[in-house]
């Protein structure tokens, strides 16, 4: 009876231990962005996504485990020969992605191998279509068309090719010291023209300086001439103004009595000079009797400052 039990338990126990390991074999992890495609008797049967899965064990076994996420390829230096047969050494980056991965299991053997060699030929290809000073300035331009052209092969891969980078171009060592040269004497073609350029300025420069100089003087000039002008032409006014107030305030005084005695002193006063002056230049004037009476010597000093006036 004992023994009877410890078989059963021993059966109990084998049986758990195949239930735990069936059951090990049935569920199936699938990391986020991978697929694992499942294979019946050697025969695709399904593609597993991200999360838990189950299959059915010693029937189903995972037959690829295919990364969804943007890979990167080196691919490797070769030469090619552009439009203007110069010979290049070029290498760049490949940048894909597994879009289906039953196409990149079932339609190419090694979708990485395939798709490096397809962007090495396509390079060559695309090099061969333009001259060497057109793959320095169009790079973008050479890039884009290779993944374009890539992509068109790759569609029955299930590869989608993202972008396609160009590391290098190296040129003949012949090539690089012509390019050298052309770049310097580029740059002194530059320089020069600079160079002239800053002279001609200078120049324009200094002669609009000069131009604004002699304007400016001219305009001080003129100023100076008007402000003179003006002066001169106040002074007068006030020289005009100050002798018809003084005429004003001589004929004022003279409406008086006191005025007229010292008009008649200033005229005997004058008379007086004026004959001691005729005296001097020996002239001879007449002079009416009663020369010793006031209103004689007045007119008689009149009659003196008329002649003399007449004679200077």
């Amino acid at each position: 009876m004992e023994i009877l039990l410890h078989y059963l338990l021993s059966v109990q126990f084998l049986v758990l231990i195949l239930a735990v390991v069936l059951l090990k074999s049935s569920i199936k992890f699938v990391p986020q962005n991978r697929a694992f495609l499942i294979e019946r008797f050697g025969k695709y049967q399904s593609t597993k996504e991200a999360g838990l899965n189950f299959i059915v064990p010693f029937v189903d076994r995972v037959a690829a485990d295919r990364s969804l996420k943007e890979q990167a390829v080196d691919v490797p230096e070769q030469s090619a020969i552009t439009k203007d047969n110069i010979s290049l050494h070029v290498d760049g980056v490949l940048y894909f992605r597994v879009l289906d991965p039953y196409k990149a299991t079932y339609g190419v053997d090694n979708y990485v191998f395939a798709v490096t060699q397809l962007a090495q030929t396509t390079m060559r290809s695309e090099l061969g279509k333009m001259e060497l000073d057109k793959t320095f300035e169009e790079r973008d331009q050479l890039n884009t068309n290779i993944v374009s052209s890539i992509n068109e092969a790759a569609g029955p891969w299930g590869i989608q090719v993202l972008r396609y980078e160009i590391k290098d171009i190296v040129p003949p060592h012949s090539v690089m010291e012509a390019m050298e040269a052309q770049m310097k004497a580029e740059r002194v073609k530059r320089a020069q023209i600079l160079e002239s350029e800053g002279d001609r300025q200078a120049a324009i420069n200094r002669a609009e300086g000069e131009k604004a100089s002699v304007v400016l003087a001219a305009e001080a000039d003129k100023e100076e001439q008007v402000l003179r002008a003006e002066g001169e032409a106040k002074a007068i006014v006030a020289v005009a103004e100050a002798q018809a107030e003084a005429l004003r305030k001589v004929g004022e005084a003279a409406a008086t009595d006191e005025g007229q005695k010292a008009i008649q002193l200033d005229l005997a006063t004058k008379a007086i000079e004026a004959k001691r002056a005729i005296a001097k230049e020996s002239s001879v004037v007449l002079l009416p009797d009663g020369a010793t009476d006031a209103s004689s010597l007045v007119a008689q000093a009149t009659s003196i400052i008329q002649q003399m006036s007449k004679g200077n």
